[in-house]
């Protein structure tokens, strides 16, 4: 009896021990599967998110659209939407022009205000200056083929204007200007025509351009921003670089040394930033395209950016 007794109770035991590893092999499963529904809903929520963002695009690309009108931002009953800007490109500095501009000053300026020091930022534009020129002649502090082949680099530089903001960072000296600025792209653009466009830059772009001070260029955006005090509103006071300058307090001499840096006439390059959500999703599309208010837009570039 007694040997039958412990039979029945080894098996009892093996039962408990069979049933409490289904039950965990039960929990993992409605994990993994509540995992699985978690992920296809993030990514049914992505695709919506993107969705709105392309209908934010779509409405703010229409050139009868203005900058403020309320049709670029909109919420729906279902908790999804997007928010559209309109901007002109001009409110960012154009590598490109500064460079074949020769104002290795503006850059030096630029990076100073990033806390890179003097001599550091000097090597860094130099090293700009020569990816961009035609030729294999180095500048005083540059890096040219010899360089570029000494780290492994066979084919830099490329001897030719940025294509794209993230070419700079192939750029000897870069890493450091990421480490200074990690959004150091924001006040980049390779699109514009030329110049800032005074109307658009904030004001800490248009005082290091202004070589002025920035108490001065704050002032001047409060007044192109309208009684409102917001940007891209329909109250906004329209400036020209002249008017800009002439208010900023540049002599004569100032404003012909540092003019060529203000873009005089109307930005024709624009950017679309459209940020699209469901839910706590979001996603965003920019869209850089030109020409958009006469009739005959031309896009430049189209991109999907994180949002940070």
């Amino acid at each position: 009896m007694r040997k039958k007794s412990l039979k029945r109770g080894a098996t009892m035991v093996a039962v408990f021990w069979i049933m409490a590893v289904m039950g965990l092999a039960i929990v993992a499963s409605l994990r993994v599967a509540r995992y699985q529904m978690e992920v296809v809903s993030s990514q049914v929520a992505g695709i919506e998110a993107r969705q709105y963002a392309e209908m934010g695009i779509a409405i703010a690309a229409n050139p009868r659209v203005e900058i403020w009108d309320q049709m670029l931002g909109q919420r729906f009953e279902n908790g999804s939407g997007f928010n559209a800007q309109i901007r002109s490109e001009g409110g960012r500095f154009n590598i490109n022009f500064i460079l074949m501009s020769q104002d290795k000053v503006l850059l030096r300026q630029i990076f100073d205000h990033w806390g890179i020091d003097l001599d550091v930022s000097s090597e860094i534009t130099d090293a700009l200056m020569d990816w961009i020129d035609s030729d294999d002649d180095i500048q005083l502090n540059g890096a040219e083929l010899d360089w570029y082949e000494g780290q492994g680099f066979l084919n830099r530089p490329f001897n030719r204007p940025f294509y794209d903001l993230d070419e700079m960072r192939l750029v000897r000296g870069m890493e450091i200007v990421e480490a200074a600025n990690p959004r150091w792209r924001d006040w980049f653009t390779v699109w514009s025509s030329g110049g800032l466009d005074v109307n658009e830059a904030p004001a800490e772009y248009l005082a290091i351009a202004a070589d002025g001070n920035i108490e001065e260029a704050i002032a001047l955006v409060e007044i192109i921003d309208g009684p409102d005090g917001i940007r891209r509103t329909e109250d906004d006071q329209k400036l020209g670089s002249a008017d800009f300058m002439n208010q900023m307090g540049m002599s004569p001499d100032e404003q012909a040394q540092f003019g060529g840096r203000f873009n005089p006439q109307a930005e024709q390059v624009t950017r679309i930033e459209s940020i699209g959500f469901s839910g706590s999703v979001r996603r965003k599309i920019v869209l850089i395209i030109q020409n958009r208010s006469n009739g005959r837009p031309t896009i430049l570039d189209r991109r999907e950016e994180l949002i940070q």
